[in-house]
């Protein structure tokens, strides 16, 4: 049986979906943040060294990492299903969006996030000017136009086809849809990007994401 270590507001919420769409039976153990730290708990790190979620187990196979937990569901779990045929230019498409999702669009967000919370905590009265200044200089200079520069890109790619592998909804989408999420709630995506939008907006009626939001919790993007 897959039991899977659910962390509120995170990124575990997307491989809930993707169990639903598969269709397996499987367990969810879930886990809190500190409301105050908004860390995850330190009992995760008896799952998992590094004490983050998303994690599995599956018998003896503990496996953290969204895109590794989505490769092997699909692999073994998928039965040829949500992913392309090998050999085919979805393939390559699948693959890319799969790993790109997390390798070049979430640090972006997360840079953001960091600055963001920089921005609004507490910091000592005289050097407050000089750290707000670095600290708006990031932001405006790098982190929102390479945002921005990205976001263009994957409305420019999901313009291409009704899903980012080819015209057939797949597990890359349900990995490409965490970030977009993450956009859309605090980083400028809306509906100037409307072929971006839609994809949130098709992903979202899906029933199997509808049932990965009644069995995760409520659901709030956080990291």
């Amino acid at each position: 049986m897959i039991t899977l270590h659910h962390l509120n507001n995170s990124r575990s919420q997307r491989v809930l979906s993707l169990l639903e769409e598969l269709g397996i039976e499987y367990e969810v153990k879930r886990y809190d943040r500190n409301p105050k730290t908004m860390l995850a708990p330190a009992s995760l790190r008896e799952v998992h060294p590094l004490g983050k979620s998303p994690v599995i187990t599956d018998g003896a196979l503990t496996l953290a990492e969204s895109g590794a937990i989505i490769e092997y569901l699909v692999e073994r779990y998928g039965n040829g299903r949500l992913i392309p045929a090998l050999g085919t230019p979805e393939r390559l498409r699948y693959t890319y969006w799969l790993h790109y999702a997390e390798g070049s669009a979430m640090p972006l967000l997360l840079l953001k996030l960091v600055f963001d919370q920089i921005e609004k905590g507490p910091i000592p009265f005289f050097v407050r000017p000089i750290a707000r200044a670095i600290v708006d200089r990031v932001k405006n200079s790098f982190i929102q136009p390479q945002i921005a520069q990205h976001l263009d890109y994957q409305e420019a790619e999901i313009g291409k086809s009704t899903w980012f592998a080819g015209n057939e909804f797949t597990a890359a989408d349900i990995q490409m849809s965490f970030p977009l999420e993450a956009a859309a709630a605090r980083a400028g995506l809306d509906a100037s990007r409307p072929k971006l939008m839609a994809f949130l907006d098709r992903i979202h009626t899906r029933p199997a994401y509808q049932q990965a939001l009644e069995r995760g919790g409520a659901y709030e993007l956080l990291s």
